[in-house]
């Protein structure tokens, strides 16, 4: 980046100050406005942060069982650095907003860094002679409220942005045309294009697909998406939620991952124009079924998570894989070059996009490396196949089941390391604590008056 150009255009559009923005082991965005010359020091020598955003939860609560800060390190800065190259401006201004990653002591790796974390995975893929190509799509519901009706009315009674179930429905979209093209102008001018958005089943549920590209890249996307267009409704008085189910009423919020793969040559190996599945793909897809089982929590990271991962509900239950198959876990979606890839439909919309394609990458890369072979693909409906399949293959139905497996997992821990497994276990199990001791509306209608 040219410094003293970018700063000039800046001062001619009369521009005072900068965002930035770093992801939180949930994937929430923490950051600030700074002005010029501060950010010309971030660009220069880096900043520090309150490492306190690595001790604390959704709700800013602090975690009791925290290794790497906590009361018993007195919460000191962790340094990061500003991505150059993730630079956009905030819609509807001239404001510049950056990336921010956080690095460890004298610029070394941070070990609990989502964004790094990823960065060092693909480098690993690196190394074997490949890159990865990725693209998320979400699913959120919209509903006619702010942040304090929403609160004021405890979450209940919420008023959805249209009635009825009108899953692809273009009378829903043109009749919304203002929100659906205004979201599109949104997201494209803040660089994380959407090649499609549409109504899904369900009162007041869209579903956006985001711009395939490099796998950081789209994971940045991604992760700015779930944020800033929680922004742009804010801003015409409605509320988005990426939770993976909001209510039993309605099937769950994905976070579906995308994922392809390019040789040296910048030519997409897992791709083949005979009907045999190449090499590469096969052990991509073996590596895939493997570890879903043990690295489950990185696609279901809440207590939330496991109330959509459910038979008959539109997301998988089992490490299943099939040929264009949406019942499965793992979907191979055939065709020309420019579209056979690989869709994984385990996440939810609450996932880190930068841990659900760590995952990804990570679990493809051992399945490359150890030529793991996928059983065979699954014909028709995959929850009805699940009596027969090795119990290991099942997803575990609780958040703390799904940790503890991850703790286990030695892969998890070659791909990750190891203070990055026991952070995110510890940080997993206090959310499963933490929703184990209190009361909600289910137990209070089921056992009130009748225990």
């Amino acid at each position: 980046m040219d410094t003293v150009a970018f700063l000039k255009e800046l001062e001619s559009n009369h521009v005072s100050s900068v965002m930035l923005g770093l992801a939180d082991i949930d994937g929430v965005i923490r950051g600030k406005y700074v002005d010029l010359g501060k950010f010309v020091s971030l660009l220069e020598k880096g900043g520090g942060f309150c490492d306190c955003v690595f001790g604390w939860d959704l709700d800013d609560q602090l975690y009791d069982q925290s290794v790497y800060t906590g009361w018993h390190t007195g919460f000191p800065d962790t340094e990061y650095r500003l991505i150059e190259e993730s630079g956009r401006t905030l819609p509807g201004g001239h404001t510049p907003y950056f990336v921010g990653e956080f690095v460890g002591p004298d610029n070394s790796e941070h070990p609990l860094c989502p964004r790094s974390l990823l960065r060092r995975t693909s480098d690993l893929l690196a190394k074997q002679g490949l890159s990865a190509d990725a693209g998320f799509e979400y699913e959120f519901f919209v509903f006619r409220e702010t942040p304090k009706t929403v609160r004021d009315k405890n979450y209940h009674g919420l008023v959805p942005l249209s009635d009825g179930n009108f899953g692809y429905s273009v009378l829903r979209a043109a009749s919304q045309a203002d929100g659906f093209e205004g979201l599109l102008k949104y997201c494209s001018d803040f660089h994380m294009p959407l090649e499609g958005l549409h109504c899904e089943t369900g009162p007041g549920v869209w579903e956006a697909a985001i711009k395939y590209c490099d796998v950081l890249e789209a994971a940045d996307r991604a992760n700015l998406f779930k944020t800033f267009s929680k922004v742009y409704f804010q801003r015409h008085d409605a509320i988005a939620t990426f939770m993976a189910k909001w209510s039993m009423d309605y099937p769950g919020q994905s976070g579906h991952l995308h994922i392809s793969l390019r040789d040296e040559k910048d030519e997409k190996v897992l791709y083949s124009d005979s009907e045999q599945i190449p090499n590469l793909a096969r052990y991509a897809l073996g590596g895939l079924l493997k570890f879903l089982p043990e690295w489950l929590v990185l696609y279901a990271p809440t207590v939330n998570s496991y109330t959509r991962l459910v038979k008959g509900a539109w997301a998988p239950t089992a490490a299943t894989w099939g040929i264009e198959n949406r019942t499965c876990a793992v979907r191979f979606i055939t065709g020309h070059a420019g579209r056979q890839h690989i869709e994984l439909r385990v996440p939810g919309a609450d996932a880190n996009p930068y841990l659900a394609a760590a995952g990804a990458v990570g679990s493809i890369l051992l399945g490359i490396q150890e030529k793991i072979e996928p059983p065979e693909p699954i014909v028709g409906n995959a929850y009805d196949v699940e009596s027969g399949l090795d119990p290991s293959s099942t997803f575990s139905p609780t958040l703390r089941h799904a940790a503890s497996r991850f703790e286990e997992s030695v892969g998890a821990r070659k791909i990750f390391g190891d203070e990055f497994v026991d952070h995110f276990v510890m940080s997993r199990i206090w959310e499963s604590r933490e929703a184990e001791r209190h009361v909600n509306s289910w137990q209070l209608a089921r056992y009130f008056e009748a225990i």
